[in-house]
């Protein structure tokens, strides 16, 4: 299986097939263009639907499930969307002739789930897993010259996933091409053995498949390249014989090499040749970043020799109102906004990553703990269908897959084999831990074994927390003390931290704390939680008194659909469905909500995380109704003092660190009802309408400073874009931020009207959405309510450039029109 990132289409195999090159070189192009897709409930897995039936041209990565509707018949638990069921996907293509001597085959980015394939109407496999990747060698099953058709068909159960999982051919299809000896990319590694200030060695183990015996095979070129496409290292190695078959090691010395890290992602690839008498038969790259780590047990972890802190997310696979689609744009700016809160890390929470996302933590200087398995053999409550079902059959299989998958990007510093497992309690547990951590170094001895563990103190007394190399707790900082003293060797981090629940743009008064509120919304002074939940201040409370612990992993990064705790139900009292609190169906976790905005708490990870000054106040200030009454109003900064003012009066200082805030809290964790945070400031504020602002002073000069001011009557919409100008490749993304202003300018934090959309020019509204856990409104749509303020209309790009034109119209509303270059 190739990783290389192409964009070409199927038409690209023909093209290429007839001409000179192509017989000598292996090419790897999407196949995501015009499939037929339909759902059919009740169809017999043994029989296709007919063509007669309805079925409808989509393009890949394609979530069935997206649209909706959402309803109560659903679980909330995994949103409240049709995600179960069976549905088919067929694509017709046509090879040439001349490919009736070479290796065809069809690669699987994911599949969701229980995948099984079909060529011309041949069996070809199946793959219950699908957040793996798979591939199928096809060769024998395809007519060169003549139409061929595969068909996948993919069956999600109930109770299948703990969250929403999506349903379809929701990553990217690839279709290869190879000469009869070809490189297998699967099984070739990389690795950076050496590595110094004046030079560094690349270590290669490059396998070659020599499928038909064929002869005059002579050599391997190896070249390494730097991130201008520049030659720094190149050997040529002559093959032991003309029909050879298997790994071959190469070395290569790359002079004064640039460290790959997070302040500066600098990639070098590789690009592996083979070649017969003098003309190319193959070509691979591979993403080459040369870097250093180490994790200790009372010094913390290292990059490149520097201790850097793990401040970390967690992260679900979908990608909002998009739904679960791997869209590359999409994963982008997901990430994008984690960096900018000051994110450093990620773990795929708790799944296998898309490549994409991986190739993007490369580029963009993340640092990523590939996750493999929510379950292993026993089930959890509310997912007895899920890979537990499996895990016998498969779990060696698709955890080997995962790793030879990401083993060469350098962005990966740790595999997960789980998370909260339920053998933790089980005097046998650590036998699957073992097994499962013998496997990963199989393939991988470069990087350490995790897992997250929730049962304190059973997962280190039942022995399976000594078979990972670093030890992953979930919610218990309050504990870390006790397990340094307890076990000295072991090397720990927060695999879960804190789980703050709230609702971007809500404040609930009085300051207290509660389980579920019943307007669906939570309060954004980010204090309350499900009950082993605790504000994030108490997490770095205790990374600060025991400093050997390499970091955390909040959870979440950002919101994704289903899981709405607190709403919903428990799974040991409503049998696994949550919809006791109907219409709530979304998480309520994120620093950052469903549609993309930033929630107050993303400025308080910032004012922790974060180097760069700034400072950020709360709450809004309309506040109608309520003059003269005292309004809690908190700052987050990474300043030393900050100072609030009042239409233009100073209401005083106060500084961080010193002025502590006294926090409520209602933890089954903690043995307290208050905790004093060092890591926010406040003042009680007798609300008038008007400007609040503040500044922030580091060395008593003013660094930062942020306002929020009273918004009238809103009298227009406001659009604004995060791009201008995207690509015109078919799957390219704008995000477009609605808001609507008074006669000032000024956004109105509080008004919820329903916006209407058009759109025309080259692309279309992909999807809509704002952030509301508990809106049923669909995503796939041409309107959207605003919530609290505002609303995401997401466009996307057609494959023809062009000018595409956004208009939003609302009642009494002056409308609005932005206009995106397709490039």
């Amino acid at each position: 299986m190739k990783r290389r990132h192409y964009t070409a289409s199927i038409a690209a195999i023909a093209f290429l097939a007839s001409s000179p090159a192509y017989g000598s070189t292996g090419e790897r192009v999407l196949f995501n263009e015009d499939w037929e897709f339909v759902r059919a409930t009740h169809q017999p897995a043994s029989e296709m639907p007919p063509h007669d039936a309805d079925w409808k041209t989509v393009d890949l990565p394609h979530d069935w499930a997206i649209e909706g509707p959402f309803d109560i018949r659903f679980n909330a638990r995994t949103g409240g969307l049709p995600i179960v069921g069976t549905g088919w996907y067929r694509k017709q293509f046509t090879l040439p002739a001349n490919v009736s001597e070479k290796i065809v085959s069809v690669e699987f980015d994911g599949a969701m789930e229980n995948s099984q394939v079909w060529v011309n109407g041949t069996f070809v496999g199946e793959r219950p897993n699908g957040y793996v990747g798979f591939e199928y060698d096809i060769s024998d099953l395809v007519k060169p010259g003549d139409e061929n058709t595969i068909t996948v068909r993919l069956s999600p159960k109930d109770f299948g996933s703990r969250w929403y999982s999506g349903a379809g051919l929701y990553r990217d299809v690839w279709l290869e091409v190879d000469e009869p000896v070809h490189l297998n990319d699967t099984e070739t590694v990389i690795t950076t053995p050496i590595m110094g200030e004046n030079e560094a060695i690349v270590s290669i183990i490059a396998v070659i498949d020599n499928e038909h015996g064929a002869g005059d095979l002579t050599q391997l070129v190896a070249t390494a390249l730097d991130a201008d496409g520049e030659e720094v290292a190149r050997s040529t190695t002559n093959l032991p014989g003309s029909d050879f078959s298997g790994p071959l090691d190469v070395d290569l010395t790359v002079q004064a090499p640039r460290m790959w890290g997070i302040e500066d992602p600098y990639l070098y690839r590789v690009e592996l040749v083979l070649e017969k008498e003098g003309v190319q038969i193959d070509r691979s790259e591979f993403p080459l970043g040369f870097r250093t780590i180490e994790f200790t047990k009372d010094a913390g972890f290292f990059l490149n020799g520097r201790r850097v802190q793990l401040q970390g997310v967690c992260l679900h696979h979908d990608n909002g109102p998009l739904g679960a689609v791997a869209n590359r744009r999409a994963i982008e700016r997901k990430l994008q906004v984690m960096k900018d809160m000051g994110a450093n890390s990620v773990r795929t929470t708790h799944n296998m990553p898309s490549p994409i996302l991986v190739e993007l933590a490369d580029e963009m200087g993340l640092l990523v703990i590939a996750e493999a398995f929510d379950v292993w053999k026993l089930p959890k409550r509310g997912a007895g269908q899920s890979y537990n079902i499996h895990f016998d059959e498969w779990h060696e299989r698709d955890l080997s897959a995962m790793i030879k998958q990401f083993r060469n990007n350098p962005s990966v510093i740790m595999w997960s084999i789980g998370n909260e497992i339920m053998e933790q309690s089980a005097d046998d547990g650590w036998e699957t831990g073992r097994m499962l951590s013998q496997i990963a170094k199989q393939h991988d001895t470069t990087r350490p074994t995790t897992a997250g563990f929730n049962h304190y103190p059973a997962a280190l007394e039942k022995g399976l927390a000594a078979e990972v190399d670093i030890v992953g707790l979930n919610y218990t900082p309050m504990h870390y003390e006790e397990v340094r003293e307890s076990y000295p060797d072991m090397i720990v981090y927060g695999s879960e931290t804190a789980s703050t629940t709230s609702s971007r743009g809500t404040y609930h008064l009085p300051l207290e704390t509660y389980e579920k509120h019943p307007t669906y919304r939570l309060t954004e002074y980010d204090l309350i939680g499900p009950p082993w939940a605790y504000p994030p201040d108490i997490e770095w409370h205790f990374l600060e008194k025991t400093d050997s612990i390499l970091g955390e992993y909040m959870w979440t990064g950002i919101d994704y659909i289903g899981e709405p705790t607190p709403y919903g139900g428990s799974d040991n009292f409503t049998n696994g469905y949550w919809n006791d609190d109907w219409p709530a169906r979304s998480s309520y976790f994120g620093a950052v909500d469903l549609a993309g905005f930033p929630k107050d708490r993303f400025y308080l990870y910032q004012s922790q995380w974060s180097t760069k000054p700034m400072v950020h106040v709360l709450p809004h200030w309309n506040w109608e109704g309520r003059l003269g009454q005292e309004i809690p109003v908190m700052a987050y900064t990474n300043a030393e003092v900050v100072e609030l003012f009042l239409n233009g009066k100073s209401l005083g200082k106060r500084r961080k660190g010193v002025d502590l805030v006294s926090l409520p809290i209602n933890s089954s964790r903690l043995d307290a009802d208050y905790f004093e945070s060092p890591y926010r400031v406040s003042w009680n504020v007798a609300y008038e309408p008007g400007e609040l602002r503040v500044v922030a002073y580091t060395d008593g000069k003013k660094v930062a400073e942020k306002t929020v001011s009273t918004a009238e009557t809103p009298v227009r919409i406001s659009l604004s874009a995060d791009r201008k100008t995207i690509s015109a490749d078919g799957q390219d993304l704008a995000y477009v931020t609605v808001t609507v202003v008074d006669e000032n300018g000024n956004p109105d934090p509080t008004a919820e009207p329903m916006i209407d959309f058009e759109i025309e020019g080259a692309g279309r509204l992909a999807a809509v959405g704002n952030g509301d856990a508990a809106s049923l409104e669909p995503f796939i749509a041409k309107r959207r309510r605003l919530f609290n303020g505002k609303a995401i209309a997401i466009i996307q790009a057609d494959s023809s450039p062009g000018k595409i034109m956004l208009r939003a119209h609302g009642d009494r509303l002056e409308p609005a029109e932005i206009i995106i270059s397709s490039n």
